[in-house]
């Protein structure tokens, strides 16, 4: 018997390293998140005057602040300094992006041979513009939904909104949306692969079409119809044309094998 086949299987690995690599890279990605922070601590004022524009456009002012933005308050003395940490928090999941989606796919990229090792790297620089991509249309859907939901305060009625909870939404909405965003690069991953084939994944397309519904109604912070059509329809899209791709894609390789 060869020594390849007396030893441990390619890409195995005891339980005990698997910790072990799931705390380095944990550590990693919390160390990148860290330097992204560093960048919203800096940029802390103007973070928060872009995060509280949507609201203070609604023309919700105090009259007696006519100044700042009377909706929006902070509670409590260590408020200030608990709402800066958050926001470099939050700046630093987003900016940090690449590098928790790199730890993420080392952490499962030994179990995987080379070729799909070579796939799967390829398809780590599309994750980022992707995930980005829907942050950037969270944020440009951000007024919309504030004005929707704002919109339902009685007129004799006024609506004071503490800043960290207005973060922790917008925080949900632009995370839901960058990770929905994530979808066609997770199917073509998986069809580049050849672990699924593109009629496979076009075939329970009702049941995926109602998935992708119910995702949009349980995670979409706002729980408005209208955002919730904003996340599932691009979502609808993205699966359709992966599920296409990679009928073209698995004609193409039986064609070649030929």
């Amino acid at each position: 018997m060869t020594d390849e086949m007396s030893g441990p299987e390619r890409g195995s690995m005891p339980l005990l390293e698997h910790f072990r690599e799931l705390r380095k890279r944990l550590f990693r990605a919390a160390l990148g998140i860290i330097l992204g922070g560093s960048v919203g601590w800096i940029f802390y004022d103007h973070i928060v005057e872009k995060l509280s524009h949507p609201i203070c456009e609604l023309k919700l002012k105090s009259s007696a602040l006519n100044e700042g933005c009377g909706t929006l308050y902070i509670n409590g003395v260590l408020g200030p300094l608990n709402l800066k940490i958050s926001v470099a928090i939050f700046v630093g999941i987003i900016l940090s992006s690449p590098i928790w989606l790199y730890q993420l796919w080392a952490f499962i990229s030994p179990a995987l041979k080379k070729k799909e090792k070579r796939y799967s790297l390829s398809f780590l620089f599309l994750a980022t513009p992707f995930f980005m991509a829907g942050v950037y249309f969270a944020y440009w859907l951000l007024p919309i939904a504030i004005e929707q939901i704002m919109g339902l305060t009685p007129t004799n009625l006024s609506n004071l909104i503490r800043f960290d909870e207005y973060l922790v939404f917008v925080l949900k909405l632009f995370l839901v949306f960058g990770i929905a965003f994530e979808l066609p690069v997770f199917l073509l991953a998986l069809n580049l692969m050849n672990i699924v084939s593109g009629r496979s994944m076009l075939k329970p397309w009702r049941y995926v079409v109602f998935a992708i519904t119910v995702f949009s109604a349980v995670f979409v912070p706002t729980g408005d119809p209208f955002t919730m059509l904003l996340l599932a329809v691009p979502m609808w899209f993205f699966y359709f044309a992966a599920a296409f791709f990679g009928i073209f894609h698995d004609n193409g390789w039986k064609v070649r094998r030929r």
